[in-house]
């Protein structure tokens, strides 16, 4: 991982200071550590500073007071910001008063936004760490990168299924627990494991409710509380005009990692085809789009297209302006193109792209037939969207 360069750049100006948020084990304090060698580090996963400072938050101040002016030029980083939130407002009187700079570093704001902690007004940028993506590696290994998902520990691994279970078992679900967000864990534990099955596909709220034993109002808490803890995405229909055609109301979910999504539900794919191969070949896509998206801060919507017909594209981004549909075949033929074919036909985008598993790029009409690696070369470079 040490030789691995981020794509993620914090460069803050004087007096600026800034939050990184991301799901645990993604790289963020190893990525701090790195870019500011020179900063103090407060780190609250450790039990006793985070009791300390717990107890007496004002702590901070006087420490840093106390410290050489010299020192205090660079950003100061609290580690797992969110395990003491009262320590905002002392962060909030020093940057105020002292003018001094930090980078707040978490795995989730949910808890400080429940709390109401103080979320210093508008006075912190925000950033995002997100799991390796392709930009940031060599020598792409596809079944790899789907089965070991790309949490850089993981994805650097020969064999993960050990650590992805650890991960899945004791951080995705105890972190919820042991934050507080929901009390009712025989519930979220049955939710957890639902919608890993029911995951990219039209989120039904009613059936998975009757699997949790729960209401429907829920499940869509349940949701809503992985997407605020950074751990998925809902990806909305997308929607220019009414239609009657267009299914407008159920969302799509993803996890933030292919690797995890596939832990939950003992996924294992042995070859590049198949369901399951192109289910978790569209994930990982997104993964990118995603990532590209919030690093190069950009801002565009990320919707899905699908009609009551069934006719389905599976990523529209900017309003409309490229549609992509992913389809896990070394071999696209024209019923692979109908979806793109009716999107373009209603909404004439700038681009309508398919990303496949052929060996070389090709056009069909007004549709591009991509292999996944030219395609991401491409996202990257900004050929696809900027």
């Amino acid at each position: 991982m040490k030789n691995v360069e981020r794509i993620l750049n914090i460069d803050l100006p004087s007096r600026q200071s800034a939050f990184l948020w991301g799901p645990r084990k993604t790289g963020k304090s190893s990525y701090l550590i790195k870019r500011f060698p020179k900063s103090i580090v407060y780190d609250f996963l450790k039990t006793d500073l985070f009791l300390e400072f717990s107890k007496r938050p004002w702590l901070l101040r006087e420490q840093l007071l106390a410290k050489d002016d010299k020192i205090l030029k660079q950003p100061v980083i609290l580690d797992e910001v969110q395990k003491v939130p009262q320590i905002l407002d002392e962060v909030h009187w020093l940057i105020e008063n002292k003018s001094l700079r930090f980078i707040l570093c978490g795995s989730s704001a949910r808890k400080l936004k429940r709390g109401k902690a103080n979320l210093l007004g508008g006075r912190a940028w925000r950033y995002e760490m997100f799991p390796f993506v392709t930009a940031e590696l060599e020598d792409l290994n596809l079944l790899r990168i789907l089965n070991n998902g790309l949490i850089p520990l993981h994805y650097l691994q020969n064999d993960s299924r050990k650590s992805l279970n650890a991960y899945v078992q004791d951080y995705l679900k105890e972190e919820v627990f042991d934050e507080g967000l929901t009390r009712n864990i025989p519930a979220f534990s049955r939710f957890f494991d639902a919608m890993g099955y029911s995951h990219g596909e039209l989120t039904n709220y009613s059936n998975i409710a009757r699997e949790c034993g729960v209401d429907s109002k829920t499940v869509k808490e349940y949701y809503q509380i992985l997407v605020d803890t950074l751990l998925g995405n809902m990806v909305e229909p997308f929607k220019r005009r009414q239609e009657r055609q267009v299914i407008s109301r159920a969302a799509k979910f993803y996890l933030f990692d292919v690797g995890v999504a596939g832990e939950i539900i003992k996924r294992r794919i042995e070859e590049e085809r198949g369901e399951s191969f192109g289910r978790a070949f569209e994930h990982f896509i997104f993964m990118e789009l995603a990532a590209y998206n919030s690093y190069e801060e950009l801002n565009f919507n990320i919707n899905f297209w699908r009609t009551k017909s069934g006719l389905e594209v599976d990523f529209v981004l900017g309003g409309g302006e490229v549609a992509i549909e992913i389809e896990g075949t070394s071999r696209v033929d024209n019923r692979y193109l109908r979806p793109l074919t009716a999107f373009i036909e209603n909404y004439s985008p700038r681009k309508a792209l398919v990303v496949c598993n052929e060996k070389e790029e090709r056009a069909h009409q007004h549709i591009r037939v991509m292999p996944w690696r030219r395609f991401l070369q491409d996202l990257w470079a900004g050929k696809i969207i900027s």
